[in-house]
């Protein structure tokens, strides 16, 4: 069932982080109805695809008639949870800010997803991922000294500082008006989630460990013993040998142990140190090393593309990865061990509005007039 089984969640459809966080929930059991513009239906597109609107049903409401309005009003007065990822504004100009839903909702948690926040001088800007990761000094600080940083695919700041943060933001407000009664807004913006997830880079730049020199520091690439090396094939593999034991450990299995290599943490001289592993790891193929050192404790894996993830003997163990309506996707994470998620149901397209807000409520009658409306798509 889930260890959210039970709250009830309208999602005013969106982009990327809005989604994600909508998905994480109805991952752990929550019923989530999401509501799309008649405009945005999913058109051709198989909606099996969507994997972010899995776990939940959906339904078309035109919110520029009066009808849709008021039906969208009384879903949300039923609601635990309210999530959208519109600009600052929008939804009070609909009618449907924070005021009027949490006087008719007074336990609402108002959870609102933007990049730059509620409020602030590019507040009303446009912006995605790449802009609000390079506001907060994340971009900057990843890729090779000597090159433009290397963009994180949109995973650090719509999934991780945005969608993920808007989750947990939720969560604590639903638990806090367990106790007080009262619902409130959640404001997330992710440029404050990305920031949030550099605090550790910015307690060892301020201890003077960390450089603001891309390709200068221990995690970032330029440690010989914390890097991707090419192997013979073409392939690569990652070394994340950071303490000494581990380090050791590396030193045994590539046959270097032996030489005279410079300190592990002599830094002037960490270029000769990667110089001489890379020329190590050349020598031999992917599947080689990963026969040589995977399940030790050098902290070794090897680089794989999604095809090979999915395949991989230790996520098949785990079932890290499931299929759903012939779709390989990830399983909902993390785990419990008593309140288990069900298995995911596959995305669905806008539709089957009459039992979808049967089950909210809504009389045969007020479906009819909201179809003669056209409020409905």
């Amino acid at each position: 069932m889930g260890p959210l089984h039970g709250v009830k969640v309208v999602e005013m459809a969106g982009l990327a982080p809005g989604p994600f966080c909508a998905m994480m929930l109805a991952d752990m059991g929550a019923e989530v109805l999401r509501v799309d513009r008649p405009e945005s239906a999913l058109g051709a597109r198989d909606p099996r695809f969507f994997l972010l609107n899995r776990n939940r049903r959906s339904l078309a409401i035109d919110l520029k008639k009066a009808e849709g309005l008021a039906a969208m009003r009384r879903l949300i007065a039923q609601a635990d949870v309210l999530i959208e990822g519109f600009r600052p504004g929008v939804m009070e100009r609909l009618g449907l800010g924070p005021e009027p839903c949490l006087a008719a909702n007074p336990r609402l948690v108002y959870g609102r997803i933007t990049g730059w926040g509620q409020e602030g001088p590019l507040a009303a800007a446009a912006g995605h991922d790449i802009n609000y990761i390079a506001l907060t000094g994340a971009l900057h600080s990843i890729g090779r000294a000597g090159e433009p940083p290397a963009v994180p695919l949109n995973l650090l700041g719509d999934f991780a500082g945005g969608g993920l943060y808007l989750a947990f933001g939720i969560v604590c407000a639903l638990l806090e008006a367990m106790h007080s009664g009262q619902g409130q807004v959640v404001d997330a913006a992710i440029v404050d989630g990305t920031a949030s997830l550099m605090a550790a880079i910015h307690g060892q730049r301020a201890a003077g460990t960390w450089s603001d020199s891309r390709g200068q520091n221990v995690l970032d690439g330029s440690s010989p013993w914390y890097n991707v090396y090419e192997t013979k094939d073409g392939a690569y593999v990652t070394i994340g040998s950071v303490e000494a034991k581990f380090y050791a450990e590396l030193l045994r299995l590539t046959g270097l142990a032996a030489e005279n290599l410079p300190p592990q943490h002599d830094q002037a001289r960490w270029q000769q140190l990667r110089d001489r592993l890379a020329a190590v790891f050349r020598g031999k193929t992917r599947a080689q090393w990963c026969e040589i050192m995977e399940g030790s404790d050098v902290c070794f894996a090897p680089v794989l593309t999604i095809s090979e993830a999915i395949a991989h003997p230790h996520n098949q163990a785990r079932g890290t990865f499931v299929e759903v309506a012939g779709v390989v996707q990830p399983a909902p994470a993390p785990r419990f061990s008593r309140s288990r998620p069900d298995a995911p149901r596959p995305p669905a397209a806008p539709g089957n509005a009459a039992a979808v807000l049967a089950d909210w409520g809504f009389s045969a009658e007020e479906l009819r007039a909201l179809r003669e409306s056209a409020a409905l798509a």
